[in-house]
Formats: C-alpha cells, structure tokens, sequence
C-alpha cells in the first residue's frame, strides 16, 4: 500500500492499494482519480501501516483510504465502520474526519 501524509491546518493522510495507484474509477455520479502525486509517497506493508494509522488518529489526523486492503484495515481498526465505505466501480473508498 502507498501512503503520502500532507501536512496542513489538519494532517491529511493518504492511503491506497498499490495496484491502484494511477487509476480512475467513474460511475454517474462520482469520479475516484487516484493520483500518483496526491497517494504515493513511500510503500508500507500492513504492519507499517497499522502504525502509522494509530499514531495519526491520535494526532487529529483526516484519511482518505482508497482500496479493498486499506479499507480492510481501516475498519480492523475502527477508524471507519463499513457504513462509511462507498464504491464507485467495485472500488471501495472511505474519508474520515476524526
């Protein structure tokens, strides 16, 4: 998974699945752009992420997850509940204000 932290009024952590990384999903509504520059800073394994995912809900952080094993995790952990998750395209995506 690809993980990118931008740093603003409020911390802003970016995570997706790295077979997404450059990708668009659309449907009638919405449009998903998964952005090499928004979404890939360095690559984290499921253990990497956890941590990094713990530290930064402590600090008041916003996610933007995007992708079946990120979202796995995200809801493992509890930062979302799996009515947060919406799909566009079969790919699911998740932004949480904590």
């Amino acid at each position: 998974m690809f993980i990118k932290i931008h740093k603003s009024l409020r911390t802003v952590i970016a995570i997706c699945d790295s077979d997404l990384i450059g990708k668009k999903f659309e449907d009638k509504k919405r449009q998903l752009d998964v952005r090499e520059n928004f979404y890939k800073d360095r690559e984290v394994d499921k253990k990497g992420l956890i941590e990094i995912i713990k530290r930064q809900s402590i600090e008041d952080a916003s996610f933007n997850i995007v992708g079946k094993e990120s979202i796995q995790i995200a809801l493992e952990l509890g930062i979302i509940k799996s009515e947060g998750v919406h799909k566009i395209k079969g790919i699911p995506f998740a932004l949480v204000l904590l």
